[in-house]
């Protein structure tokens, strides 16, 4: 018998939760923690789709990244922020929410995100642990990092700044990560990618001579969905893990 109490335990091994950043709601959020699971639904955010779907097939829990409650709840109604968290309530499906710690840790969100981009680890981009450095074995072209980055992400397209660098010492981090632009130019990085970049943040990089990519917040985070899965089906055979049919990116390109 497993209990949701045992799945946490085993998801703190890797992204222990005291090491969430400040800002964070990370952890077992909502549900009991003695209750048996037999089905998991594992998604990047617990969305209304990804509750019904839940629903749908009988899961007793929902593993994401991002937290379905961040902010305070003021009411817990069919109307309210509070509504995910009722309806969850409601049918007895727990959440565990493995946020920033996760983006942090050893094997967690960065480290998956620099290894789709066949780069070796040097260490954390920032002094709070986020983000990679990383290198690649040989010198590319940007085009073919580009190539590289939309394929291993499956993402549909990438905004990007070309510095008119070739490719080798390279910083990652996984959504909203505008903020260590600098910190990847002044740790040697010759590109950066990242999501959320807006249009001063590409006129920093042509400033500083840095290549920039945004790789979209959903593709530079929903790696760590699958290495999930794959880790927590060995620690609890007899437990399914599904990952989300109904939850995607939802931006397009046209």
């Amino acid at each position: 018998m497993t209990t949701v109490s045992d799945i946490y335990d085993n998801l703190c091994l890797l992204a222990p939760v005291e090491t969430q950043l400040d800002f964070d709601n990370a952890g077992f959020l909502i549900g009991r923690a003695n209750k048996t699971v037999s089905k998991v639904i594992l998604s990047l955010d617990i969305t209304d789709e990804v509750i019904e779907e839940a629903v749908s097939v009988g899961a007793e829990l929902i593993i994401s990244h991002h937290p379905v409650i961040f902010t305070s709840l003021n009411s817990l109604t069919d109307s309210g922020s509070g509504r995910k968290a009722l309806r969850m309530a409601e049918n007895g499906i727990a959440a565990i929410c493995m946020h920033t710690n996760l983006d942090i840790s050893d094997g967690g969100v960065n480290d998956v995100l620099l290894a789709l981009m066949g780069a070796v680890r040097h260490g954390a981009l920032d002094e709070d642990g986020c983000g990679r450095i990383g290198e690649l074995p040989a010198e590319i072209t940007l085009k073919n990092f580009l190539l590289r980055c939309k394929s291993a992400l499956n993402a549909k397209g990438l905004r990007y700044y070309d510095a008119g660098r070739t490719v080798k010492k390279i910083a990652v981090m996984g959504g909203s990560g505008s903020s260590a632009i600098e910190t990847a130019f002044n740790k040697g990085c010759d590109t950066y990618l990242t999501a959320d970049i807006n249009y001063h943040k590409f006129q920093l990089a042509q400033e500083l001579g840095i290549n920039l990519i945004d790789g979209d917040h959903f593709y530079t985070e929903n790696p760590i969905i699958p290495v999930l899965t794959e880790r927590l089906s060995k620690a609890f055979p007899q437990v399914e893990f599904i990952i989300s049919k109904n939850h995607h990116a939802i931006i397009d390109f046209i």
